[in-house]
């Protein structure tokens, strides 16, 4: 049995309610939550013990701390077996540039999302850290114009 459906009414709620806003303060949640403040706070360690509140983190506004520029690059790598998956991922993982890193079906091995001060810091990044891991085949890079919905919120199947 999927961990979700032990998940009840009152557990959804205050994974929803903390999604939105990790800085509620536990007075509030349990009011917006129909319980009391003890059994509240109970249930939120509960569902962090479980594993299912991972972690807690502040969104920052990219532009206000000088990150201009948001890509997506999908990447190929020269061959797709275990040994060269695991060469990639140990070599991106050091780089704080690439915020996300995804190993995708189709075209291309893996989908990576990255953030730098201007284009010219994204060239060198690309030209001076991730072209130089030696298992990169190709990658083809998408530059984030606009983003019309950027939610954290994940929805919750019942």
């Amino acid at each position: 049995m999927s961990l979700a459906h032990k998940l009840d009414k009152i557990d959804r709620k205050i994974l929803e309610i903390l999604q939105s806003n990790a800085k509620i303060t536990n007075a509030q949640l349990s009011k917006d939550v129909g319980l009391s403040p003890a059994p509240t706070l109970e249930r939120v360690k509960k569902l962090e013990t479980m594993g299912i509140i991972s972690s807690y983190h502040a969104k920052l506004d990219m532009d206000k701390i000088g990150l201009g520029v948001s890509t997506f690059v999908q990447v190929t790598l020269v061959g797709h077996n275990k040994s060269n998956i695991e060469i990639f991922v140990t070599e991106i993982k050091k780089i704080e540039e690439i915020i996300e890193c995804h190993h995708i079906t189709g075209t291309g091995d893996f989908i990576l999302k990255v953030t730098a001060k201007d284009i010219a810091s994204y060239q060198r990044l690309m030209l001076d850290k991730v072209t130089e891991i030696p298992v990169v085949d190709s990658m083809q890079s998408m530059v984030i114009l606009s983003t019309f919905k950027d939610s954290k919120v994940l929805p919750i199947p019942y």
